[in-house]
């Protein structure tokens, strides 16, 4: 049987191979590091996947593209101030005011690891708050296309991108593997668009459609497209609903959101456990809660690895590496 915690061991295996294992893992590890900080360093990282040609943007600019407004803290992305971002900030202070205190807890959550995942590929971090607008940093949030988990992908375009769907396993809920596979397809919407305005606008409303009334319309700007209604009404409030969202949340107390209760990040490690494991045994056995365990992994549908897969990866509470390892030998 193997177990693997970040790398695969046979159950027997000695000290010494169990060490050289180990030295092999973390040359790899730090050969994939070093590479991962190359391609960072690159001025135009989100540009180096291979198929696409970059156009650069002509009404809006990456750098210093920001209104005098809410400088502080940060935003790595141009951040506009009219009538309609105030809508909504007024929107989410009033009526919306309890979706978004809960949305908005929920983000201490989520953020930090969707910031970090899209920071490695060279995207901007400010992007993760189209997650909070998609689906309000929820694995099971669906909408009436079929969109499914934390960055509401259509089954079409979540296996373009390498996200399994199947009876068992729907890895658009699994926060870290969609927000790799949202990073690549922003990074690939950029690309073609070369705002990030309209990035996010593709996102909303699908790459094609947005070229076809680009091409039409004869403009790049998206807040012209916006204002003359050419926009599904939609994608005409997305970018609003984006940048109110990004003010109220770096600076909450400054818009009324004063007393919060911010949900800590999930704290977990990896193993690797066989086909017919499931997580109701395995949390009876472990003595914790099933829902934390089921939270833990969310892409897993139906509670189970089934038993013709091999082995399969799952999230554990920390430190249960070893409680984990003597049930799974309880199951042989």
């Amino acid at each position: 049987m193997l177990l693997f915690n970040g790398f695969a061991a046979q159950a027997s295996i000695n000290k010494s191979e169990l060490t050289q294992i180990k030295k092999i893992v973390n040359e790899l590890q730090k050969s994939r590091q070093q590479k991962n900080e190359k391609i960072h360093q690159h001025p135009n990282s989100y540009l180096l996947r291979k198929g696409y040609k970059y156009r650069k943007a002509t009404n809006q600019s990456f750098k210093g593209a920001y209104n005098p407004i809410d400088q502080k803290p940060f935003f790595d992305i141009p951040v506009t101030y009219n009538s309609n971002v105030r809508a909504w900030i007024k929107y989410y202070q009033t009526r919306g005011r309890r979706w978004f205190k809960t949305r908005l807890e929920r983000s201490y959550k989520y953020l930090p690891v969707m910031k970090k995942t899209l920071a490695k590929k060279g995207l901007p971090q400010d992007l993760a708050y189209i997650a909070m607008i998609e689906s309000g940093f929820s694995a099971h949030a669906t909408s009436h296309a079929k969109a499914v988990g934390y960055w509401q992908f259509i089954p079409a375009t979540a296996k373009r991108y390498g996200l399994h769907i199947n009876w068992w396993i729907d890895e658009r809920r699994d926060f870290l593997k969609s927000t790799l596979a949202a990073a690549n397809y922003l990074g690939d919407l950029y690309k073609m668009f070369g705002s990030w305005y309209l990035t996010a606008a593709a996102y909303n409303m699908g790459e094609n459609r947005l070229r076809r009334l680009i091409h039409k319309y004869k403009t790049y700007n998206f807040w012209k497209l916006a204002d003359s209604d050419h926009l599904p009404q939609e994608t005409s409030e997305y970018i609003p609903k984006m940048i109110a969202s990004l003010l109220i949340s770096k600076a909450p107390k400054l818009y009324g959101f004063k007393h919060l209760n911010p949900l800590h990040p999930m704290s977990y490690e990896y193993i690797y456990v066989p086909g017919g494991t499931d997580l109701y045994n395995m949390s009876n056995y472990l003595q914790v809660d099933r829902a934390h365990l089921n939270r833990l992994n969310p892409d897993l549908i139906q509670g189970f690895v089934p038993g013709f897969v091999t082995y399969h990866r799952i999230r554990i509470p920390k430190g249960y590496n070893r409680k984990v390892a003597s049930y799974i030998k309880t199951q042989l």
